[in-house]
């Protein structure tokens, strides 16, 4: 990068042009130097990570939106302006801090010239999220409308900008305005696909904001959002099971943490530096791992397996770290090895801390402790009673031959791609009912980033069962043994696990049996947004004289095709073609042809995020659902049950 913002670039050799199998000419002309604005808009993945439509959570539009909100919350954590406005709407973002303001002289620059910020000064901002100077350039660059204003000590000036070239500035005025820095942007819908904000997934991100940054508020479409009790209101917002004994909150300077134990699989973790929620963890919380379980296994004076004593553990860790290093732009994994440059390690620190303050809080609430200590030996004794089964299971996963029976893996994977998001959030497995829906997406798949798992049969009811049930059924075990999850989801080879299944009632069925098996034992998988539904469509309508011309290959019969996943998309189908229309029921995926299956399992593939929250009531819908109460339930569905008269298909 030159020291003016601009990239010089081969842009032949980056597109890999030369793989082509004619000479390609390589002279002084091939090497062209891009501007700031247009690398960031040819290469956006380098600077926020996935793009995406807005329909999960760690899509691009949302990666905007934390950028400009992350300035206005390192405001707060200086000490200035305690309220801060965000609205949103379907495609526009507007957000209003109360700091200090942005100098009046550097408006323009701080928002259209690479490394240029405040954060390059630690006394400015000693503990900050951005200090690259790069967000707010990559929000500037990738909106369509971009809109900056700084108020400070009763002056104003604002910017207008449009796909990061500025077409409009104002001269420095007068206004009797409260200091602060307004930003509205409109993300580029070339580059955004389609994208729509959603408040699904914007209210836990403010959430978030509230529970790190005790005493602000956040308005956002005029609702208020606010914490006092920091990390314990975060594990209190989302917890879906009851604490065995009251949260512990601990608290000190640069460090806060909050731990429980429920009666569930697996652990649960909420990581956060300088505010930003560090999703895939690192250091710090890699360091609470290792120091929470040497000091619970000090205090009982017991050799407790380190994973007995986490297995149930749900916990938040929140520090702060002068310069924080993270391992991509998106902040997604924390790097540093220090606090800071004079500082100790990050290890040492978190260490210290929990060895000190989580000792003296067992030796004064021994309640707790004995709870504790109960949960750790429930969870020794079954692990010990599952030693001779585990141990099977594993060496007959071993002996099945995983990549040629169960499981046709793709090129990419966790394991592989350690340390390259990118590739991370490309992967995915399907886990199909049959070999003739696996023969499906099989054929049709995108061998580097998509993976199949066959079903045999309907899988086993696992409601109410104990985790060796996982290792004594050859389906789970497969399973467990291809996403590599059985010590933990941090070893989990794909990151969306799809549940494709058809779209009848045993599809249905086979659905359910699956989403309590990860509900079951990897709740931490589904909270994590990892699970997946796949929705395929249920009927095809088209016209039948195009395709009885064309004899369903050509394009004309495509054009006049449409894949409708539902009455509604059907009934509108039928209406735009009128009587020529040639209505086709899918009844499962193998009826699917391969090509047709091309699109559904694509770029633009229709997945629905399986959540898990406290106000879901999960617990209660699994024991209606999936319990032993066989009659209550026949009771449930002769009561709602409803015959419709459907209409001729043919």
């Amino acid at each position: 990068m030159a020291q003016d913002g601009t990239i010089n670039l081969d842009l032949d050799e980056i597109d890999n042009k030369s793989n082509s199998s004619e000479e390609v000419s390589y002279t002084e002309e091939n090497i062209v130097t891009l501007d700031w604005r247009e690398h960031i808009r040819r290469r956006p993945g380098m600077y926020i990570g996935k793009l995406g439509d807005g329909t999960n959570y760690d899509d691009g539009i949302y990666v905007l939106l934390k950028e400009v909100l992350d300035n206005s919350i390192d405001e707060y954590m200086m000490g200035y302006g305690k309220q801060i406005n965000i609205d949103v709407t379907e495609h526009t973002v507007t957000v209003r801090d109360h700091g200090r303001g942005i100098p009046l002289g550097k408006l323009i620059e701080v928002a259209s010239k690479m490394n240029t910020g405040g954060k390059y000064d630690s006394k400015a901002f000693k503990k900050s999220v951005g200090l690259n100077g790069v967000g707010i350039k990559a929000v500037n660059a990738l909106s369509t409308d971009f809109e900056i204003k700084s108020v400070r000590d009763g002056q104003a000036r604002k910017a207008v900008f449009s796909e990061g070239s500025l077409i409009a500035e104002d001269d420095i005025y007068d206004t009797d305005e409260p200091n602060g820095t307004y930003v509205k942007f409109t993300p580029d819908n070339s580059i955004f696909r389609d994208y729509i904000y959603r408040e699904e997934h914007i209210i836990p991100l403010l959430k978030n904001y509230t529970f790190l940054n005790t005493g602000l508020s956040i308005i956002y479409n005029g609702k208020r959002f606010f914490s006092r009790n920091g990390l314990l209101d975060l594990l209190r917002e989302n917890m879906t099971k009851d604490p065995l004994y009251p949260i512990i909150h601990l608290k000190g300077d640069d460090i806060e943490i909050a731990l429980t134990h429920a009666n569930q699989y697996g652990e649960e973790y909420y990581s956060f530096v300088n505010g930003q929620h560090t999703t895939q963890g690192g250091t710090h919380l890699a360091s609470y791992k290792e120091s929470v379980s040497r000091t619970l296994k000090d205090y009982f004076g017991r050799n407790f397996e380190y994973s007995d004593i986490r297995n149930g553990m749900i916990a938040a860790i929140a520090i702060k770290v002068e310069e924080p290093v993270f391992e991509s732009q998106t902040k997604t994994k924390l790097g540093s090895r220090d606090m800071g440059p004079d500082g100790p390690t990050v290890a040492k620190f978190v260490s210290d801390f929990v060895k000190k303050e989580l000792d003296n809080y067992l030796h004064k609430n021994l309640e707790t402790a004995e709870i504790i200590l109960k949960k750790v030996q429930d969870s020794e004794r079954e692990r010990k009673a599952m030693a001779g089964v585990t141990k099977q299971a594993r060496e007959r996963a071993k002996k099945v031959n995983l990549h040629n029976r169960k499981l046709l893996d793709c090129r990419v994977h966790l394991n592989d791609a350690k340390g390259d998001e990118e590739k991370k959030a490309a992967s995915s497995i399907f886990i199909t009912e049959g070999d003739s829906a696996a023969g499906s997406i099989t054929k049709i798949r995108n061998v580097e980033t998509q993976a199949v798992f066959s079903l045999r049969g309907k899988p086993l009811n696992s409601y109410g069962l104990t985790q060796k049930v996982v290792y004594e059924n050859e389906e789970f075990n497969l399973l467990q043994a291809a996403l590599n999850i059985e010590e933990g989801i941090d070893g989990l080879r794909y990151n969306k696990v799809i549940i494709a299944t058809d779209a009848d009632v045993d599809g249905m069925h086979i659905r359910l049996l699956m989403l309590t098996f990860f509900l079951q034992f990897f709740p931490d998988l589904v909270k994590k947004g990892h699970v997946y539904v796949l929705q395929t469509p249920l009927f095809r309508v088209r016209n039948r004289e195009v395709v009885r011309r064309s004899k369903g290959k050509g394009k004309d019969a495509k054009d006049e095709t449409y894949y409708c996943y539902s009455d509604e998309e059907r009934i509108d189908a039928i209406n735009k073609l009128g009587s020529k229309a040639e209505i086709t029921r899918f009844k499962g995926l193998g009826e699917i042809s391969p090509e047709e299956f091309r699109d559904f399992i694509g770029p633009d593939m229709r997945i629905d995020r399986v959540s898990l929250r406290k106000g879901d009531g999960v617990a209660e819908l699994l024991e209606f659902y999936m319990g032993k109460n066989t009659s209550e339930r026949q009771n449930f569905i002769i009561d709602n049950l409803v015959i419709e008269d459907d209409e001729a298909i043919s």
